[in-house]
């Protein structure tokens, strides 16, 4: 696995488009505090992008019990992939607005399904706009897509996944990359109990990533290719992706706790770790 496997530049795309080659682009913006980026796509994007609900489309609310935003089944990844124009065979590349969560979201799902050739836009709509890509406004309706997913249970799909039992007793590098106060009990926002899973290590999201959003060419200071399995987490599945990505593009396999620390937490049985 190379950098080019998972991600690819605001240049690089816009030679696609130029070129007038097949490519399906998706609009992921998603933010914790501002969870629908619609009207900001509707705004402006990168020309004929779709927009995708990261909480609509890319989480199934209807699951409990695995934390707050739990995976969609293949078939629903399926059905909303051809309403986004996915092809089978033809270049995907998502793209988000902050820190590149919801892009490693969407990469993760839909790689997670089995479908192929999906690729991270490296520093987002930032990276497009800086290297002088124009933006569209309004909604755009795609022609339908004939795109296959080849795993209907992405807890069980193309990427390597941790329940709450196997991050309780993993033998590798556990990495949690939420931000530090966080990882340390002092504050938390969202969820119902403060700290990490004991034996974790803080792993901010925002640490593999550059001033510019683009994703570090070097992550061997988090993790070594040749220092065992790995395993990441976050709140609920979403910014752990954007280590995942990181790792993956880097050679390092990394397997994701898609409930993470939401489902943890809420079972009072599950022991709780505070401070470094």
């Amino acid at each position: 696995m190379t950098r080019a496997d998972v991600l690819i530049t605001a240049v690089e795309l816009a030679e696609h488009l130029a070129a007038g080659r097949p490519v399906t682009v998706l609009d992921v913006r998603w933010e914790l505090a501002h969870p629908d980026g619609r009207a900001a796509y509707e705004e402006g994007h990168v020309p004929g992008a779709v927009y995708v609900s990261l909480e609509d489309e890319l989480t199934d609310h209807s699951v409990t019990g695995r934390g707050r935003h739990p995976l969609p089944t293949g078939a629903a990844v399926e059905a909303s992939a051809r309403r986004w124009g996915v092809r089978d065979g033809v270049l995907t590349v998502v793209y988000d607005d902050w820190n590149r969560a919801g892009s490693a979201r969407a990469w993760w799902v839909l790689t997670a399904a089995g479908i192929e050739r999906v690729r991270i836009l490296d520093g987002g709509l930032a990276a497009w706009v800086a290297a002088g890509g124009e933006l569209d406004t309004g909604p755009v309706t795609p022609a339908p897509g004939d795109v296959r997913v080849t795993h209907g249970d992405l807890y069980r799909g193309a990427l390597p996944t941790l329940t709450a039992d196997e991050a309780a007793r993993f033998d590798g590098r556990l990495l949690d990359a939420r931000a530090p106060e966080r990882f340390r009990g002092e504050v938390e926002p969202v969820d119902p109990v403060a700290g990490h899973i004991p034996g974790a290590e803080n792993a901010p999201s925002t640490g593999v990533l550059t001033a510019d959003g683009t994703f570090r060419q070097d992550v061997t200071g988090l993790v070594h290719p040749e220092s065992g399995p790995v395993g990441a987490y976050c709140g609920s599945g979403v910014t752990a992706a954007v280590l995942v990505a990181a790792l993956r593009a880097a050679g390092v396999e990394a397997a994701l706790f898609p409930g993470s620390w939401s489902q943890w937490c809420a079972d009072p049985a599950r022991p709780v770790a505070t401070c470094g």
